[in-house]
């Protein structure tokens, strides 16, 4: 190969690399901010690109991400004259990458002194006490401050949080101490609201035995009565069955009687016995019937009797 060819492949190698290193890829959630001859051309998306060699330039590579920046402490004043440090945290999205490149020189320097200077005016028209109790409040008042504020600078801001706010030392201090007080306070009466669901308790308790005992005792009550009343029933049915027994006895003896159709004599006999029964007592006077008299003739009855 000659010179001509040497020359010839230099230079297909050349524009070859010149065409590599101008062709550019954007990745998802970028924007490529492009100059051509030193003014602004154009924004690439996401997407392949190719510039133009020596007049075209990527100005600034902008990301479309949310991003979260946090800003360092800063001294405010409270309407109440205490001085305190805050801290906040601010989430913010570029929106318009041409005005975010030229619409300001530091956009993150220039968004921490506006969140200062806002903070400062908006608690310097509250009280300590206000402001550790409206962060939601503050929030909103800074966001819409800065948004409005960053929008020229093609930023969103999407929001503003309020990191730490410390007062001072003595105030922290007393702080601590008041809410110690309000710990034991709170401890103090969920003791009592205890001892007394527990006496409650209690109460309810022997209650619930008393009237268990008294049922017991009324059941017991009930059961002896009818036992009592049982036992009644029973020997009454027995003294009235004994009755009828006795009757039903003297019945039968009666009409065995009857059927036998005893003699005059052996009803006489009968009577001496039961008389000589009564005279064996312990009895002085003995009374004898009218119809015993005539003694001779029952005891010839009896002898008679005693023959046949």
């Amino acid at each position: 190969m000659g010179p001509f060819g040497f020359f010839i492949l230099g230079l297909v190698l050349l524009v070859a690399v010149i065409v590599a290193l101008n062709i550019k890829i954007v990745p998802q959630s970028r924007a490529y901010v492009i100059e051509r001859l030193g003014a602004y051309s154009t924004t690439w998306q996401t997407g392949l690109h190719v510039k133009i060699p020596l007049f075209e330039r990527v100005a600034k590579v902008v990301s479309l991400k949310e991003q979260v920046v946090d800003f360092q402490p800063q001294p405010v004043i409270t309407k109440d004259n205490v001085t305190m440090q805050i801290d906040t945290v601010v989430f913010f999205q570029i929106t318009d990458p041409k005005l975010y490149t030229y619409g300001v020189e530091h956009p993150l320097s220039a968004i921490e002194n506006l969140t200062a200077t806002t903070l400062r005016n908006i608690i310097g028209e509250l009280e300590l006490d206000h402001t550790l109790t409206s962060r939601d409040t503050i929030n909103a008042k800074i966001r819409g401050i800065l948004d409005e504020a960053t929008d020229p600078w093609g930023i969103k801001v999407n929001r503003v949080e309020l990191k730490n706010i410390l007062p001072p030392r003595e105030i922290q201090d007393a702080m601590e101490k008041q809410m110690k007080a309000e710990r034991e306070r709170r401890e103090a009466i969920l003791r009592a609201e205890g001892d007394k669901e527990s006496k409650i308790l209690v109460a309810q308790g022997q209650k619930e035995a008393q009237i268990l005992a008294a049922q017991a005792e009324k059941e017991a009550a009930i059961l002896r009565a009818d036992a009592v009343r049982e036992a009644k029933i029973r020997e009454a049915d027995g003294e009235a069955q004994a009755i009828i027994a006795i009757q039903k006895a003297e019945a039968d003896a009666i009409r065995a009687i009857n059927e036998a159709a005893p003699t005059d004599a052996l009803i006489k006999i009968r009577s001496l016995e039961a008389l000589a029964k009564v005279a064996d007592g312990q009895a002085t006077k003995l009374i004898i019937p009218s119809d015993l008299q005539g003694l001779a003739g029952i005891v010839a009855s009896v002898k008679e009797i005693a023959d046949k």
